[in-house]
């Protein structure tokens, strides 16, 4: 093994004891919600038509609601991604003439035409306007927050965890508390939160938001789930979103799935666990890597509240470079070579290495990142922490760290 690796590793043993001590606690709640749903064989079969009275869809969405600690969740592989999930769950809450307050600056990119585009469909489109609230030193900004919210008197104010594409630090579930609360006493809102990458990272969730979404290829599918998408939250915020989710005479009585649900419920079950082998790789690349002078977040000590480690290169060769490497070191397309290219959604070229069993999976390890200054690649993912240790090898080797 490299040497710089070993040297990490001797550094990092107390942090990844605390990473597997908060697993093994989001492994019993689970668990314990797999018990108490009296989850059998009978859950795993598919649906045809319109799935009346598919048990397994429903035992899902209490599953995931008894585990991330709210009233209702929608859960189902129709949901095609976390943008489509966040797309839902605003329409769903947001009706014309309204105002969405995002508490955290400017969305991610893909959610950022959901609000602003000028295609047909988006936010703006249906008349409904957006405040931004920029952070403060990649913070959020709470007198700002208090300040826009007694002006503009939004219905719904949205939070972002993850740090999208952007070199900030994710929120914390307490930071995200803070958000709502502030809101809450400024006026008279709903707290929406994009928790994509976030869940199992901490011992609670944000339950406290009236919704919160995420993508089951990400953190939550536990690397199995093979596509879709969860929405938790009250009931009174659910049943405004499912009817934006199908049709508001069906809602979440019809909806079948003619493939195996076996992954979404083995998905589950496995994730805490997953989770945590996507962040001790994370910690891994980001003590490798600040040890040898490149600017890193999270540093080493610091929590990690998603699965991202982002890291500075300051240079556009050694970012192609190591998104490449990671992808040489990937089970699935290990002879691909990435390039930049026009992604849909994103304002810069965007380099993705990600060669992973499940299609865009970025629970598994994978890497991307905007082909514009100061060229940060956001690495996340992992299913298993050796696959970590390997792929590390051969970024350090691809950038002449032999």
């Amino acid at each position: 093994m490299n040497e710089i690796i070993t040297r990490a590793l001797d550094k990092l043993g107390a942090q990844f004891q605390r990473t597997d001590a908060v697993a093994l606690d989001n492994q019993r709640k689970v668990l314990d919600a797999f018990i108490a749903n009296r989850v059998a064989l009978r859950h795993f079969a598919p649906t045809t038509g319109y799935g009346y009275d598919d048990c397994a869809r429903d035992t899902l969405n209490k599953l995931y609601a008894d585990v991330f600690g709210t009233e209702d969740a929608i859960v189902s592989p129709h949901i095609a991604s976390g943008t489509h999930a966040l797309a839902v769950g605003l329409f769903g809450l947001l009706r014309p003439g309204q105002t969405l307050l995002c508490a955290t600056g400017t969305p991610y990119d893909t959610l950022n035409d959901v609000i602003f585009g000028e295609n047909i469909g988006s936010l703006r489109d249906f008349g409904i306007d957006c405040v931004i609230v920029p952070l403060a030193d990649g913070k959020p900004d709470l007198k700002a927050v208090a300040r826009e919210c007694e002006k503009v008197k939004p219905s719904v104010v949205a939070v972002q965890r993850s740090r999208g594409y952007e070199m900030r630090p994710a929120l914390s579930v307490a930071q995200i508390e803070e958000i709502a609360k502030t809101a809450r006493t400024a006026c008279d809102c709903m707290i929406f939160a994009d928790n994509c990458y976030g869940e199992f990272t901490e011992r609670v969730e944000p339950s406290f938001a009236d919704v919160f979404v995420g993508s089951l290829i990400k953190n939550p599918g536990g690397g199995i789930a093979p596509t879709g998408g969860y929405i938790c939250g009250s009931k009174q915020a659910i049943a405004q979103v499912e009817s934006r989710f199908t049709a508001p005479s069906i809602g979440r009585e019809v909806g079948s799935y003619a493939g195996d649900y076996r992954p979404f419920y083995q998905g589950l079950f496995v994730a805490p666990h997953t989770v945590a082998q996507c962040i001790k790789t994370a910690m891994l690349f980001s003590e490798v890597f600040s040890s040898l002078g490149y600017e890193t977040m999270p540093k080493t000590g610091e929590s990690y509240d998603d699965i991202i480690c982002s890291i500075k290169f300051g240079d556009e060769q050694k970012l192609i470079e190591f998104c490449r490497a990671v992808q040489s070191a990937s089970p699935i397309d290990s002879f691909a070579a990435p390039e930049p290219w026009d992604m849909p959604g994103y304002g810069d070229k965007v380099i993705m290495a990600a060669g992973a069993f499940v299609q865009g999976a970025s629970i598994e390890l994978s890497c991307d990142a905007p082909i514009r200054p100061p060229y940060t690649a956001y690495l996340q993912g992992g299913l298993t922490f050796e696959h970590g240790v390997l792929a590390l090898e051969k970024c350090l080797a691809a950038l002449g760290y032999n």
